[in-house]
C-alpha cells in the first residue's frame, strides 16, 4: 500500500496506474475508521482495478472550532486497517495541499443543502461540496463511494457531481451498524460508557416510527413518540427528526408512493449523532 502526502506523488501514482490502463475507485475519509469506511472499502475493491482512499479531516466543514478540534484523528490504526483491507493508495493531503494561500473558490448546491443539517450547521454543505470537488479533480476516479448514514450529504454530493459533470460515479452503501444497531460513526468514540448505552434509543426511535407509519399511523403521531423516546432515553436536544421524500429531502406529512426516509439528529451528553432509515 503507497502512503502519500505529496501532491506531485499522488500525480505520478495515478499517471502510472492510467499507463497500465487500471480504473480507479475512491473512498474520501476523515479518518478515525471504523468497520464503516472498511465496507466502502470492500465494495470499491469489487467495482475497479484499484483503491484509493483519503484521510482529511476537513476544517471548512466544520462551523464550530470545537467540533474541529474535538475530532478523533488516529492516523497509525488507520494505516493499519487500510492495509489489512487491500487499499492500494492512501493519500493524507493536508489543508495547504487543498487550501492553497489565497483560495478564494468555495462550491454551493443550493436547494436540497437548505434544510436539516444545512439548517443547523451553516456552511457545512459548502464545505463538503468544496472538498469533494477537489478530490474528486484531484484523484479522477471511476467511482466515488459514501456511506448512507450521511444521507444529506450523499445527496448533495450527487447533485454537485452531476451539476459539474465532474464524471465520477456516486455509490452510495448502506449504513453499517453495532450489534445493538446503533449506526457506526467515527463520533461515537466520544460517547462515555453511558451514553453509549443510551444512544441506541436514536435507532431504536427510527425503527418504531417505520414500523408505525407501515402500519397506517399519523406520521406526526408517530415523529412524537420517537422524539418522546429520544427524551426519556437522555438525549438532551433533536435538532430535527422527519419523514421526508428520499430525492428532494423535503419533509413528508404523509406516506404516499414516493419513496420516503426518516431522518434524525440528536445530541446525547456533548456528541451529536445523525441516523436515517428507510420507510
Amino acid at each position: 500500500m503507497q502512503i502519500i502526502r505529496d501532491l506531485f506523488a499522488l500525480d505520478d501514482a495515478l499517471a502510472e496506474w492510467a499507463g497500465e490502463g487500471d480504473d480507479l475507485a475512491f473512498v474520501p475519509t476523515m479518518g478515525a475508521l471504523h468497520e464503516g469506511h472498511l465496507t466502502l472499502v470492500e465494495r470499491a475493491r469489487e467495482l475497479a482495478d484499484r483503491v484509493v482512499v483519503s484521510i482529511f479531516v476537513n476544517p471548512l466543514q466544520f462551523n464550530d472550532q470545537s467540533d474541529l478540534d474535538r475530532y478523533p484523528r488516529q492516523e497509525e490504526s488507520d494505516l493499519a486497517k487500510l492495509e489489512a483491507a487491500g487499499c492500494d493508495l492512501v493519500w493524507l493531503p493536508t489543508p495547504a495541499d487543498l487550501y492553497p494561500d489565497g483560495f478564494a473558490t468555495t462550491i454551493s448546491v443550493g436547494g436540497i443543502s437548505g434544510r436539516w443539517e444545512g439548517e443547523h450547521r451553516p456552511g457545512h454543505f459548502d464545505g463538503v461540496a468544496t472538498v469533494v470537488a477537489k478530490l474528486l479533480i484531484s484523484v479522477v476516479p471511476t467511482a466515488a463511494l459514501f456511506g448512507e448514514k450521511d444521507f444529506q450529504q450523499l445527496a448533495v454530493i450527487r447533485r454537485m457531481t452531476l451539476d459539474l459533470r465532474l464524471g465520477t460515479r456516486i455509490v452510495g452503501v448502506p449504513t453499517v451498524r453495532d450489534d445493538d444497531g446503533l449506526a457506526l460513526s467515527s463520533r461515537n468514540a466520544l460517547l462515555s460508557d453511558d451514553e453509549r448505552a443510551r444512544a441506541v434509543a436514536l435507532p431504536g426511535a427510527l425503527n418504531e416510527a417505520a414500523e408505525a407509519i407501515r402500519s397506517g399511523e399519523s406520521v406526526g403521531h408517530a415523529l412524537d413518540a420517537a422524539k418522546a423516546r429520544l427524551a426519556e432515553a437522555g438525549f438532551g436536544k433533536v435538532d430535527y427528526l422527519a419523514l421526508v421524500d428520499e430525492a428532494s429531502l423535503e419533509p413528508l406529512s404523509e406516506r404516499g408512493s414516493e419513496a420516503a426516509r426518516l431522518i434524525a439528529a440528536a445530541t446525547i451528553g456533548s456528541t451529536r449523532l445523525i441516523d436515517n432509515l428507510a420507510v
